[in-house]
Order: C-alpha cells, then structure tokens, then sequence
C-alpha cells in the first residue's frame, strides 16, 4: 500500500493537525489500490462462506477479516482462529471468552459461526460494514509506521466512542477497555498507571484504573470519559506522557502540553532572524 499519511507535526499538535485533515487522509487511504482489491475481493465473496474452516482457507479473506479487528499478526495462526470462530462466545468456556485480549471475542461474535445458524456473513451490509472497520485499522497502521502514539490516539478515539454505546453496565465498560490492548495502553498511560497494574486481579484494577480515571480527568466512568472534552483531555495526557517517555524528561500536565504547543506553533510560524 504506497500510500503515506500525512503527518508534519508529533504530539498534541500532530493530533490536531490529523483531526483537521483525518477525513479527507482516510478517503485518499480507501481509494488507494491495495485497500480497493483486498475489500472488493471481501466483499464480493463473504457471503458465500458458511463456516469458519472457509473463512480460515482463504487468505485473502482472514486478512480482512482478522485485520477489522486489528488482529492482523495472527494471520498465520490459521488453526487458532478457526477455533476461536466455531466455539462462538455463548458458552462461558468457549476460546474466545477464556482469552484476555477482547478483540477476538468480538470477532467470533460477529461473524456468529458458533452462535447462530446460519452465521451472519450472509446478513444484508455485513461485508461492507467488516470491510469499513477493516479500512479505518488500516489507516492507523498506516499513520504509526510514522507516529506509533499518534496511531494509538486514533484507535483510542475510536474505541472509546464504541464501548460508551455498548449494552452493559459501568464495570463492563471498564473491562472493555481493560480487555483491548491497544486501547488499554493509551488509557494505563494516560491516568500515570504503573505498568505491572496487569498482575493484579481484576477488581483491583478496576479499582485502580476507576480511581485514577476520577483523579486525573474528573470522572471515573467509562461512559463519561467518552465524551468529547475528557476524551480529548485523555488523548492530549497520553501523547504528553507518551512523548516524556521517549526523551526522560517529566510527563506534562494537559494545561503545559498546551502551552508547549502553543510556544511550538509561534516558533513555526515566527520570521526567521536574518
């Protein structure tokens, strides 16, 4: 896939400048040759596949398939994921609810090969709706072979308008979020969790995390995070302590990451001194 993002700026200023341009960078991303083949091929072909051993047996396929739910690296562990697909997720020993990673439960429950008979690759826009989510993953990994953290603040964005909707209570959004690792990542970094917080049991770090969330942003609900200032507030504390990482220096407060970029915008547009 040749095409290139856009991305002359890091940090909180490389988040704005991509939130300006974010809509006219993904439809150049869609119609470029290689997004074009491999979602048309999906497309056209979903529909006939009944069954997860099909899916696994086309290449082509799973790698849409896998890639709508950034699983894209498990492409060669074709056995593994037929089996995530045909256990389902109804029965609470099935594979995919006995796994920590969320994103492949939500993949066996949307393609229903062992929830539902037939499964619902031949529902009516589910080719095109895989294929939409496929698209969007693949511009982030497309922005981070440039900007990793600026990747992860995309799929954050995202991720967290998504569980604010889903069907469950407080403590399952929490566990959403704690289940998705990329997500999880930008949310242990933004509220200064420390990195071993995932050898504690569950409650407690749903604990942890509900308390830090209502210390640093105000709110300790997964629902009210989502929403547009804390989510942005969330953002702008990971890219600051994302970027502190990097170079040793002390993580910014959300009001200093502004004033940083503020002061790196007058320096940019600024005469030079002759």
């Amino acid at each position: 896939m040749s095409f290139r993002p856009a991305l002359p700026l890091t940090g909180w200023a490389g988040w704005k400048f991509l939130e300006r341009t974010r809509a006219a960078q993904q439809s150049a991303f869609d119609r470029s040759p290689g997004i074009q083949r491999e979602t048309a091929y999906f497309e056209a072909r979903i529909a006939t596949v009944g069954s997860a051993a099909e899916l696994v047996a086309d290449p082509r396929l799973l790698r849409v398939a896998l890639g709508a739910f950034g699983l894209d690296g498990d492409l060669p562990n074709r056995y593994f994921i037929r089996k995530v697909l045909e256990e389902g997720t109804l029965k609470p020993g099935a594979l995919a609810n006995r796994l920590a990673d969320a994103r492949y439960r939500d993949m066996a429950r949307a393609f229903g090969f062992g929830d539902s008979d037939p499964p619902n690759t031949g529902l009516p826009g589910f080719g095109a709706r895989i294929a939409r989510q496929y698209r969007a993953r693949q511009f982030e990994i497309a922005v981070g072979r440039q900007d990793e953290a600026l990747r992860l603040a995309l799929s954050a964005d995202r991720e967290l308008a998504e569980i604010a909707r889903a069907s469950t209570t407080d403590d399952g959004r929490w566990f959403l979020v704690m289940g998705r690792p990329p997500l999880r990542k930008v949310v242990e970094t933004a509220l200064g969790l420390p990195a071993g917080i995932g050898a504690l049991d569950l409650d407690r770090q749903l604990a942890d995390f509900r308390r830090a969330a209502q210390e640093r942003l105000g709110d300790g609900e997964v629902a009210t995070l989502a929403d547009g200032s804390r989510r942005e507030t969330l953002i702008r504390l990971f890219l600051a302590r994302s970027a502190a990482q990097r170079t040793g220096l002390p993580a910014a407060t959300p009001a200093t990451a502004a004033a940083g970029v503020a002061l790196s915008l007058l320096q940019m547009t600024a005469p030079a001194r002759r």
